[in-house]
This record gives structure tokens, sequence and C-alpha cells, in this order.
């Protein structure tokens, strides 16, 4: 029992250390980002992704992380970027969850209430800081680093369909966010393909080109060969006319031939 009761006081320093890691604002933040990070890190590429970007022009406002989709022209270089910023409204969740826990009714629903208000101004804050279309996207992610803050965030009445409508933003937590980044990646999977094989239909189109000009050539040579073949034939022609005529000449013995032909020894000399 002493071994035990010394093992739950040092678990309680450990979450009293927690607790007060996370009432710092700046810390409180750096662990959502972390959090995003991490499920960012597990689905996409670097190259997919930009850190601390900023998506106006002018703008100190840096966003935490920016997906690069595909622009709307050919370039490698152009390209959307969809804002993701990490926000933990801990007080106003500790709040809710407290009046939860002894049953206050009331006390839960105005705390409900007040998250759904810290939502909202944190769905204002992203739109106002980071939307900026064309270079952006017209929509923008919230990422809930909880998934029981994202739970409650559901259960407030038509709460994420005003943060969608009237801010521009969508409210997700870690699964729901892992699902979303999943189904990027199967379409920049698609587009990768589409891209490739429309440099493959434009290769086979070259090559098109290039075997038609061969075929040109090849009929050329072809008209060659037989122009050459033609002439052989009337040589043949010829030779057989003239051994004809000389059938009926004496053969003369190869001493007189020489005699009377002398080989030609020019080409001899002149190497």
């Amino acid at each position: 029992m002493q071994k035990g009761l010394g093992e739950m006081q040092g678990l309680a320093t450990g979450v009293g250390d927690l607790k007060r890691v996370l009432s710092n604002v700046k810390t409180r933040g750096t662990w959502g980002e972390v959090a995003l990070k991490s499920i960012i890190d597990d689905i996409l590429t670097p190259a997919q992704y930009e850190e601390n970007a900023v998506t106006k022009k002018g703008s100190q406002e840096r966003v935490e992380i920016a997906i690069r989709l595909p622009g709307r022209g050919d370039k490698d270089g152009d390209r959307v970027l969809l804002p993701i910023d990490a926000k933990f409204p801990k007080e106003d969740y500790e709040r809710l969850l407290s009046a939860q826990e002894i049953g206050d009714v009331a006390a839960s629903e105005e705390a409900l209430k007040a998250l759904a208000v810290r939502l909202k101004s944190c769905a204002k804050d992203i739109r106002d800081k980071y939307l900026n279309p064309p270079d952006t996207t017209d929509f923008a992610i919230m990422f809930l680093p909880s998934e029981s803050l994202y739970a409650e965030s559901l259960r407030r009445p038509g709460l994420v369909e005003t943060l969608q409508k009237d801010f521009r933003v969508i409210v997700t937590g870690p699964t729901t966010l892992a699902a979303i980044l999943n189904s990027l990646q199967m379409g920049f999977r698609t587009l990768a393909i589409e891209k490739r094989s429309s440099e493959v239909w434009q290769i086979l189109g070259a090559v098109k080109t290039e075997f038609g000009k061969f075929g040109e050539i090849l009929e050329k040579t072809k008209k060659k060969i037989q122009e050459a073949g033609d002439t052989i034939d009337t040589a043949s022609t010829k030779t057989r006319t003239i051994q004809s005529k000389l059938r009926n000449v004496e053969a003369l013995p190869d001493s007189s031939v020489a005699a009377l032909l002398p080989p030609d020894t020019s080409e001899h000399e002149e190497v």
C-alpha cells in the first residue's frame, strides 16, 4: 500500500506539471501544432505542404500548415494553399467538463455556449488572417487536437454548419483530419497519374510524327532499290544479248587475251 501510494503521488505530480504546462497559452498552442504536424507527417510528403506559410502577400501572419493543392495552370509553380490552423480553447472546455462531472445541467449549457462563442472567434480569426482566394482555397480547416473537444463542438446544434457558412471554416478532430488528408492524398495520386499519362501521350505523338518521317525515308529507299534492281535487270538482259551475238566467235587463249587486253594498273599506281 505504501508503494502504491508513492506511485499515486508521483502520478499526481506529473498530472499537475502537465496542467501547469497547458495553462500557458503559447505552450498549449505549441502542443496543438505538434499534434497537427504529427498527423500531417504520417500522411503527406514534405513537398505537399508548407509550414508557417504566408497566405497573403505583405502580411506577417503565418498559418501553421498549408496544404499545396494543384493550381489552375500547368506550370509546376502554380499551386493553391489550403490553410490548416490548430486551436485549443482549454479554459472553456475545462469549465464544460467540470459542469458535466457534477451534473450541473445549467452550467453545462452555459459552458457549451461559451465554447461555441470561442470557436466562432477562432474561426473568424482564421478567415481574416489566412483566407485569400485565389491564392488560397475559399475555406480553411480548424484543427482541434482532442477528439472529446471535437465531439463537444458537434453537440452544439448548428455550430459546425454556422462555422462553415459564415466563416468558411471546417472543424476537424484528429480522426476527421486524417480522413480528409487521406482523401487529398488519393487525389494527388490521381493527378500524378493523369499528368504522367499526358506526358506519355505527348511522347507517343512525337514518336508517331517521327515514324511518319521514317516511313517516307523508307519509301524513298525502296524506290532507289527498285531502280537499282531495274538497272541490274537491264544489264543482265544486255549481257545475254551480247553473249548470244558472241556465241559463234571463237574464244582466244588466256595468253592472247592478256596481250590484247592488258590489265588496268592505274588504281594500284595511285595507291
